[in-house]
């Protein structure tokens, strides 16, 4: 870690968005420190979403999934306000450019965009920007969309479409950082110890109990940012793992973005 991006930097942002260790890291590290920086550079979310229309920012928006029994496709569509991103002509272009990518492909859907977004610029006076679009094939598809603004589409091996759907929305609630504990990086097991071991040094206990509530703190932090170690928000007697295991399913792909 750059020795001005300290692991506090990492905390303080990391709290003040929710997002995840790394990704604050990441941010942190393009914004060489600056806090408020790396801020705008999280709002960003991906290289694709300038957003920019001289200095007029879109940072809102609204999401869509679409279905078919083989296909999901997730759509953002960005403007500057949330009063735009519920007007009636934004909503009904960010749907039939839903419908477009799913039944003619992602990237027709690209190439026929402008035409189709310029009007509505005009129309409302706001910059519109198409943002992310993610398409998954699979025989298992499961979407959620919550409050029009955070969408998640689950491909799952075995289960079916509802059991797709449930961990669709699942995570969408829950915002897990990781699937399961083969996504957890060294890099930020390392991050979080550094930050934990900071917490329990001022504590008044014997080392080998401190080394224990390290152990502890950090078990339970991953435990929580995994989707599977997750209880699952509908039922939570059972976590999200053992609701896969009884219908012997597994998750092939999921895909996610909020505005």
């Amino acid at each position: 870690m750059s020795s001005q991006i300290t692991t506090e930097l990492v905390k303080e942002l990391r709290d003040a968005t929710g997002v995840s260790v790394m990704q604050c890291k990441r941010a942190l590290e393009e914004a060489e420190g600056d806090m408020k920086k790396a801020l705008a550079i999280l709002k960003k979310t991906s290289s694709d979403i300038a957003l920019k229309k001289g200095n007029r920012e879109v940072k809102d928006g609204a999401v869509t999934i679409k279905t078919t029994d083989k296909k999901a496709v997730l759509v953002a569509l960005h403007c500057e306000t949330d009063f735009v991103s519920r007007n009636a002509d934004f909503t009904t272009l960010l749907s039939k450019l839903g419908d477009m990518a799913l039944a003619d492909g992602v990237e027709k859907m690209k190439a026929g965009a402008k035409d189709m977004i310029d009007p509505i610029i005009q129309k409302t006076g706001e910059n519109i920007q198409l943002g992310e679009i993610s398409e998954v094939l699979g025989s298992v598809l499961g979407g959620y969309v919550h409050n029009n603004k955070s969408g998640v589409i689950v491909s799952l091996e075995g289960g079916s479409v509802d059991l797709a759907k449930d961990i669709a929305m699942h995570i969408t609630a829950m915002r897990p950082e990781y699937i399961d504990e083969s996504e957890v990086t060294p890099e930020a097991k390392t991050i979080m110890m550094e930050i934990f071991q900071k917490e329990v040094a001022g504590v008044d206990k014997p080392e080998e109990i401190k080394k224990k509530m390290l152990e502890g703190k950090i078990s339970t932090y991953f435990k929580e940012k995994t989707l599977v170690n997750q209880p699952f928000i509908k039922d939570p007697q059972d976590t999200v793992g053992k609701l896969l295991e009884k219908a012997k399913a597994k998750i092939k792909e999921v895909k996610r973005y909020s505005i």
